[in-house]
């Protein structure tokens, strides 16, 4: 039973996530030096800041952690806080990975006004909060679950080869790859956990559904508009698992 429900909420977000790995296919494809550095501005914004009501921005983070240090072995377990710090150093690295090619390609030292929130990232954010805040442990629990998009944009940058500009991308989306590709199957337990009943199910997968197609739509338009809307949605219906 358990194995089943994990499946159906890998098989509700499945179609979204290969959709925002053939959304990076395609702009990758045929991507100039400034359409690498456009998607970058986006994508470096969203390592430095990923506010959903979960996470508040890696700064806050860091010192948040850093004031519990005395808590250690007493209200947190030091497995539990060796993991936090690991999953911090893992963000930050990527962001380091990702501003070396930015600033391999602008030929200069990444400034803070580099990065950039595009619209749809907004909307993403302010969904997701509206989960974590507003909503209950199901809608919380999907948050986390669809954190990520399965990792296809990293997979899909990891294949790049040819310039110097792909191979620096695809080396640091394997390790970033490499990092989160499991974060989904770690989330899904929690997910199963918090379900009893077929309402939960139903509850839990719409709120799957919203966030993941929000998540697609941020990532066309980072990677300009590779993919047109009918694009998706005919994507999303020919990949959709039953």
């Amino acid at each position: 039973m358990t194995a089943d429900i994990e499946q159906t909420l890998v098989d509700t977000a499945w179609p979204y996530w290969e959709c925002e790995g053939e959304i990076a296919r395609r702009f990758f494809a045929g991507a100039t030096d400034e359409d690498h550095v456009f998607y970058l501005r986006a994508q470096l914004w969203k390592e430095l800041n990923p506010v959903d009501g979960y996470f508040n921005g890696l700064h806050r983070e860091l010192k948040e952690l850093a004031d519990r240090f005395p808590e250690i072995d007493k209200s947190i377990d030091r497995h539990d806080y060796h993991f936090l710090l690991m999953q911090l150093t893992q963000e930050f690295n990527h962001y380091v990975l990702l501003a070396d090619i930015f600033e391999h390609l602008v030929g200069r030292r990444i400034a803070p006004e580099d990065t950039v929130q595009l619209p749809e990232e907004r909307k993403l954010g302010e969904l997701r909060r509206s989960y974590v805040e507003g909503g209950d442990e199901l809608t919380r629990a999907a948050v986390g679950f669809t954190e990520g998009g399965g990792a296809r944009l990293f997979r899909e940058g990891a294949k790049l080869s040819g310039s110097a500009v792909n191979d620096m991308t695809a080396k640091a989306m394997q390790i970033i790859y490499d990092d989160e590709k499991d974060h989904y199957a770690e989330q899904a337990k929690v997910c199963v956990g918090l379900i009893s009943s077929d309402e939960d199910i139903a509850h839990m997968t719409d709120a799957i559904r919203a966030i993941s197609m929000q998540r697609v739509c941020m990532r066309a338009e980072m990677f300009r508009e590779a993919m047109t809307p009918a694009e998706i949605d005919a994507f999303i219906g020919e990949n959709a698992r039953s």
